[in-house]
């Protein structure tokens, strides 16, 4: 078995299922054993972007990586709302109205934070049973209840520099006045393209609504880029032509994660052979100085399990059944 990740690139007009599936099919053309494959965190067809593929014991993480925060640049075009938010749904509302620059960077501050959002009528959300996308394309009026979610940071322009840092187009474009600079001429704007940071649960979308018609207007996503999911970040994104070389006899060791990877934001508790064996068996080390919370046990390089650290008593959250370790 294959363990491990593959950070796909995901262009848009492919589901993230599809992805999957694209994954499997070159791991059998490429003679590797039959995996367990899934995705951490769907991606719209019409989105593209970071979508991390976990192989092996790696999806045991794929519901944490639908737990982590994500990181997405989007680009509302003002002036049209459509029934999908998107390019792809009909336009439902048309307004000439575009607010100025100055006015999108003040309304971002009421964005920020834990705010509350509905969710599109077209969502993969179930609605009695039925998904929202297929009752709002039967013609059915979908309501769907507002939910928490949170924005972490809402940024003009475009572009991750890594360690936290959003940068803005504004300060790399030249001809192009600071949207924060209060003596920069009143500049109106069709289109803005933000970054935001935000917790699982979010509606790009429906953020993308809501700030138009704070602005006393209406918009829709033209584009949308994740650029980061969890630990994972484009600059480890491979393409899908890349993914086909596997198929064709690439080796995958080349483009693989290891499964640790996926536990970059756990710290660690390095574990001997004789307590690496208790934990995998299930049993439970006691008298640890470490202070309480989650953990990823390891023997040298190899995570045994996740682990929750309790008075100084160990519980099995999570075990991973890697070849090194089971020897």
């Amino acid at each position: 078995m294959v363990n491990g990740w593959l950070i796909l690139d995901k262009p848009r007009g492919l589901g993230s299922t599809q992805a999957v599936a694209a994954v499997k099919r070159n791991l059998r053309e490429g003679g590797y054993p039959k995996s367990k494959v899934g995705h951490g965190g769907t991606l719209d067809p019409l989105a593209e972007g970071v979508l991390p593929i976990a192989l092996g014991e790696a999806t045991k993480l794929a519901g944490r990586m639908l737990d982590a925060s994500k990181i997405y640049e989007f680009t509302i075009q003002f002036g049209v709302e459509t029934d999908t938010l998107d390019t792809e749904g009909e336009v439902t509302q048309r307004v000439d109205r575009f607010p100025p620059m100055a006015a999108i960077a003040a309304v971002l501050e009421h964005f920020t934070g834990p705010i509350e959002q509905v969710p599109p009528a077209y969502s993969a959300l179930k609605v009695d049973g039925k998904r929202a996308y297929d009752r709002a394309r039967a013609g059915e009026v979908v309501e769907l209840k507002s939910r928490h979610v949170t924005i972490h940071s809402l940024t003009i322009g475009s572009g991750y520099a890594g360690e936290g840092e959003l940068v803005s187009a504004f300060q790399t474009t030249a001809g192009r006045p600071d949207p924060y600079d209060p003596s920069a001429p009143l500049e109106m704007a069709d289109s803005i393209t933000l970054t935001a940071h935000v917790s699982k649960g979010t509606y790009i979308r429906s953020l993308a609504r809501d700030i138009a018609r704070a602005l006393g207007t209406v918009g829709h996503v033209t584009y949308l880029r994740r650029i980061k999911a969890g630990p994972f970040t484009e600059s480890q994104a491979i393409s899908l032509d890349k993914l086909n070389e596997i198929g064709r006899g690439a080796p995958i060791e080349d483009l693989l994660l290891p499964l640790g990877a996926g536990l970059d934001d756990i710290p660690a508790l390095h574990l001997n052979q004789t307590d690496a064996q208790a934990v995998r068996q299930g049993r439970v080390l006691s008298e640890l100085p470490q202070p309480s919370g989650l953990y990823c046990a390891m023997l040298d390089n190899v995570p045994v399990a996740l682990v929750e650290i309790s008075d100084g008593r160990t519980k099995v959250v999570r075990g991973f059944n890697l070849p090194d370790v089971a020897e």
